[in-house]
């Protein structure tokens, strides 16, 4: 918000005529243009604003109790005597960030003529939901690129064992938002979170590249909305090749994307099996050394559980994607 998103002041390849008259994100959007008339047939550019959610209840929760007791025991419970953050709601510092975004969206589109998002993703997990509805409701956009969202499943946090990133059925979620989309293959019930095994990191990659050929795939927008989370984003620019870039709750960074058409076969892609993991059954522990399985130090000298994982959409997945 402080530097315009980011947007560097500049001229531009293509530009024609006098362009003093226009602001920097109008001349960046006839960018984006400009490459895309440009390309060639199996080339295409797209501008994604990828935005983590709000602060929620998990996250509040875990400054509360710290990262050692948060990880060894209260992530695995659906919350405490005052809240609940299995599926964690905003809390207010959450709806907060995403009002001042749809303030500043409001300004960027009044005051910079920005090119609204044309097609709006969201992850299915409630506080993006409430992130992307207080972001995006409510400004002016074109008739033609309402604000109507996505809910895709891909776009989901790293699947832990935490409660939190156990998602609500589709019921629950079309009675919150009863006009958005699902995509076509969404399903009830939550068939990737089983509360025993957690996504590797080069798994969570493996499905974010298939989210991502999925849009770049089907959707023919050059300016897109991704509504997400932090372990996502960051999953999401790594397959992307972008460079790290950490975001703190509610915060958006605009990512242009060349994407190249390639009808060799794909590469061969190996993921590293989801993991068990394990808590302090007995309550919060003495210590954790990280966030890796059986790191917890649990009180009274009791040693963690450890789950042995079932058979599970979440494990077949993992070990179908290490061949394919």
């Amino acid at each position: 918000m402080a530097t315009n998103f980011g947007l560097i002041n500049q001229s531009y390849p293509g530009e024609t005529g006098d362009v003093s008259c226009m602001t920097q994100w109008e001349r960046f959007n006839n960018y984006v243009d400009y490459l895309n008339f440009n390309a060639a047939k199996n080339v295409v550019y797209k501008l994604l604003f990828i935005g983590r959610h709000g602060e929620g209840y998990h996250n509040a929760a875990q400054t509360f109790y710290g990262t050692p007791a948060w990880n060894c025991y209260y992530s695995e419970i659906d919350g405490n005597a005052t809240v609940t953050w299995a599926d964690a709601h905003l809390d207010q510092a959450g709806i907060n960030q995403a009002i001042a975004n749809n303030i500043f969206w409001a300004s960027l589109i009044e005051d910079q003529g920005i090119q609204t998002p044309q097609t709006y993703y969201t992850s299915p997990l409630t506080r993006c939901l409430q992130t992307a509805n207080y972001t995006y409701s409510n400004l002016s956009l074109p008739k033609d690129s309402p604000f109507l969202p996505t809910i895709k499943e891909l776009f989901r946090e790293g699947i832990s064992t935490h409660t939190c990133d156990h998602r609500s059925n589709k019921t629950y979620i079309h009675d919150l938002f009863p006009t958005w989309k699902f995509e076509s293959t969404f399903t009830e019930n939550d068939e990737f979170w089983n509360g025993v095994t957690a996504e590797t990191s080069s798994a969570q990659d493996y499905r974010s590249k298939i989210a991502l050929d999925e849009v770049f795939g089907a959707d023919k927008s050059s300016v897109i909305s991704i509504t997400t989370h932090s372990g996502e984003g960051a999953s999401l620019l790594r397959v992307l090749g972008h460079r790290a870039f950490s975001l703190s709750t509610g915060a958006i960074i605009p990512v242009l994307v060349r994407a190249e058409v390639v009808h060799d076969a794909p590469p061969a892609t190996t993921t590293a099996p989801w993991a068990t993991s394990a808590w302090c059954t007995n309550g919060p522990p003495v210590t954790s050394m990280g966030n890796a399985p059986y790191n917890c130090v649990c009180s009274a000298g009791v040693s963690p559980t450890a789950f042995s994982p079932p058979v599970s959409y979440a494990t077949a997945t993992a070990a179908a994607s290490t061949s394919s």
